[in-house]
C-alpha cells in the first residue's frame, strides 16, 4: 500500500486504493459485516430496534385514538382504523430514531481510534459509508416488519379485524412499505453521519438525533391529517420530509392516494402519492448522501492523530 505525506498527516492516495486489489462491492460487503456485528453486539441497539416500537404503538393508540377518531373519519371515511392510520407513523418514527443516531457509532470509531485506521487503509470511501447505510437499513427492515405485524395484532385485539382491512394492499403491500421506508431512513442515515463527521462529538451527534427525532415528527402528517392542522404548522409540515415518508407508507397500507401537499393526477390511485413521495424522499437521499461521501473523503486528507 503506498502512500504519502503532508503537513496535515499521512494520507492514502487513490492509487494506493485502486492497486489494492479490492473491490468497490468486496469493501462495501466487509463495512457492512463490521457494522452489523458491532450493532448486533450492542444491547442498546436492540433494545431501541425492537422495544421502543412497541413502547410506542400501545401508547399512541391508547392516547390519540378516541381523540383522533373523529378527525380521521372527516378526512379519509369512517372504515379507517386509527391503528391502521397510525401504523405508518410509529414506522416512520422508528426508522428516523434508528437512523438519527446512526452516527453515535462513528463517533464512538472516532474516540477509539479505528476510525483513523481505516482512513489509512486501501478501502474505498464510498464503500466505508455504503456498507454503514446497508447496516442500518438491514436493522430497519426488520424493525418495519415487526411493527406491521404489532399494528396487526393492536387490530385484532380491538376489532379482530382481517389481515386485509389493515394492510389494504395484501402481503404485496408489505414490500412496498419496506421500499420506502428504507428510501426513507437512508437520507436521515447519512444526515446523522454528517453531523458525526463535523462535530466529531457524541453529545452534539445525540442532540442533533433528538432535535430531529420529535418536534419534525408531530409537525408532520404523521398522528393527524394536514387539513386539520393549524395554518403554520401544516406549511411547515409541507416541508418536512417526514410528511413524505408517512404518506407513502399510509398509502400503500390505506390503498388510497393520501397526498395533501399538492395534487398529483398523473399515476392514478395510491401511486399518485407513493411515486411524489418517493421522488423527493430520493432528491434528499441524493443530497445528503453525497455530501455525507465528501465529507468522508475528506476527512481521509485530515491529520491521523
Amino acid at each position: 500500500m503506498s502512500s504519502h505525506s503532508t503537513d496535515e498527516g499521512p494520507v492514502v492516495s487513490d492509487t494506493a486504493q485502486e492497486a489494492s486489489g479490492n473491490s468497490t462491492t468486496a469493501d462495501i460487503r466487509i463495512s457492512f459485516k463490521r457494522w452489523l456485528v458491532k450493532n448486533l453486539r450492542n444491547p442498546y441497539v436492540i433494545f431501541t430496534s425492537l422495544v421502543q416500537p412497541i413502547i410506542f404503538f400501545v401508547l399512541f393508540v391508547e392516547v390519540f385514538g378516541a381523540i383522533a377518531g373523529s378527525a380521521l373519519s372527516e378526512a379519509l371515511g369512517p372504515n379507517i382504523s386509527y391503528v391502521t392510520y397510525l401504523s405508518p407513523a410509529i414506522i416512520i418514527m422508528s426508522t428516523l430514531s434508528s437512523a438519527a443516531t446512526s452516527g453515535i457509532g462513528l463517533v464512538d470509531d472516532m474516540e477509539e481510534g479505528m476510525f483513523e485506521k481505516m482512513l489509512v487503509s486501501p478501502m474505498n470511501r464510498s464503500a466505508m459509508f455504503f456498507g454503514k447505510v446497508l447496516s442500518e437499513v438491514a436493522r430497519i427492515v426488520v424493525q418495519t416488519v415487526i411493527i406491521l405485524f404489532l399494528g396487526y395484532l393492536l387490530l385484532i385485539l380491538k376489532n379482530g379485524a382481517a389481515f386485509d382491512q389493515y394492510l389494504r394492499t395484501g402481503a404485496v403491500g408489505i414490500v412496498g412499505v419496506v421500499l420506502v421506508t428504507v428510501i426513507f431512513g437512508g437520507a436521515f442515515i447519512a444526515y446523522s453521519n454528517i453531523v458525526a463527521l463535523i462535530s466529531r462529538d457524541q453529545e452534539a451527534t445525540i442532540m442533533f438525533a433528538n432535535l430531529l427525532t420529535f418536534p419534525l415528527v408531530f409537525i408532520s402528517s404523521a398522528f393527524l391529517p394536514l387539513s386539520v392542522l393549524p395554518g403554520w404548522i401544516r406549511t411547515v409540515a409541507i416541508l418536512n420530509p417526514i410528511t413524505y415518508g408517512v404518506d407513502g407508507v399510509r398509502a400503500i397500507m390505506l390503498g388510497q392516494d393520501v397526498m395533501t401537499v399538492f395534487e398529483v393526477t398523473a399515476f392514478g390511485g395510491i401511486w399518485n402519492t407513493v411515486v411524489s413521495a418517493v421522488v423527493i424522499l430520493v432528491g434528499f437521499n441524493l443530497l445528503l448522501g453525497s455530501v455525507a461521501i465528501r465529507l468522508l473523503r475528506r476527512a481521509a486528507r485530515i491529520k491521523v492523530q
